[in-house]
């Protein structure tokens, strides 16, 4: 058969193949706006609130830094039958940056196989999160910041160290640890929220009064024993709610303020691992 008596047959296949082609977008696009099955589970539309909803329930420690991009990526990879790697290593960095912890990190990703069924998270995206962790625990150790760069307050491992001063003191004082974290916002609020509550701290106690940011809407200063006998929360609290009275500040600052005391450790181990909680409490 010559060239010419095959271009039929040739034009049939290719109109065939085309025909096909147009189907499986069809199905593909199906899959993507509406859902999938994972072991025989349908993925809802709403995959990512689920998992913030069972996580928080469960194993999440502070709902207000839950939120993040790299959460929604990995519901999406894992929605559509993508490769989730990368949006597992991203998740674990960023997780790893606001001070989680590992296990918390992990049983956190477990929440997201498990709205979906009796699923637990493949082996290597278990690698992938806690291999950003380790990159964010590496950075955190190579950088050593000493002040927290929103609020213009020292870090918790300046609080840490002059806890530990403190600590040796026959009045040790009392640590007041201030929350004002009252949803997730965006970073641009977050950065307004931190300095109102950074100038508000200084203008109560005193540039040079120990105090510190540590992260997810806490703050913390300390009381000196012996020195600091007039309580200064309500002042505080006044402070606070005049510096956040415009929105969109308002509605992302806890009203009233969480104020609570905490009793000065014994010693700087012990003042480390007090920081450490109270940044994720």
């Amino acid at each position: 058969m010559n060239r010419v008596n095959r271009l039929p047959r040739t034009a049939g296949w290719v109109k065939k193949l085309a025909m096909a082609s147009r189907r499986a977008t069809r199905r593909l696009s199906s899959v993507v706006t509406t859902h999938v099955r994972l072991g025989g589970a349908l993925l809802p539309a709403d995959l990512t609130q689920r998992w913030r909803d069972a996580s928080i329930a469960t194993v999440w420690r502070r709902a207000s830094d839950w939120d993040h991009q790299a959460a929604d990526d990995l519901a999406y990879a894992v929605a559509i039958g993508d490769d989730p790697r990368d949006s597992a290593w991203n998740l674990g960095r960023a997780r790893g940056e606001i001070g989680v912890g590992i296990e918390e990190a992990l049983d956190d990703v477990g929440c997201l196989y498990r709205v979906l069924g009796p699923h637990d998270p493949p082996p290597t995206v278990v690698r992938a999160l806690a291999g950003g962790w380790a990159d964010a625990q590496a950075g955190a150790v190579v950088a050593g910041p000493c002040r927290d760069p929103e609020s213009g307050l020292p870090t918790g491992q300046y609080l840490a160290v002059r806890l530990a001063e403190a600590a040796q003191h026959p009045e040790p004082g009392r640590l007041l640890v201030v929350d004002v974290a009252a949803r997730a916002v965006t970073p641009p609020v977050r950065l307004a929220r931190s300095a109102a509550v950074g100038a508000a701290l200084t203008s109560t106690y005193g540039s040079g009064h120990p105090m510190a940011a540590l992260g997810g809407g806490v703050f913390a200063v300390l009381e000196r024993g012996g020195l600091d006998d007039v309580d200064l929360t309500p002042v505080l609290r006044r402070e606070i709610q005049a510096r956040v009275a415009d929105e969109p500040v308002r509605s992302a600052t806890r009203c009233p303020v969480r104020i609570r005391s905490v009793d000065v450790p014994h010693d700087a181990d012990e003042a480390e691992l007090l920081v450490a909680r109270l940044s994720r409490c």
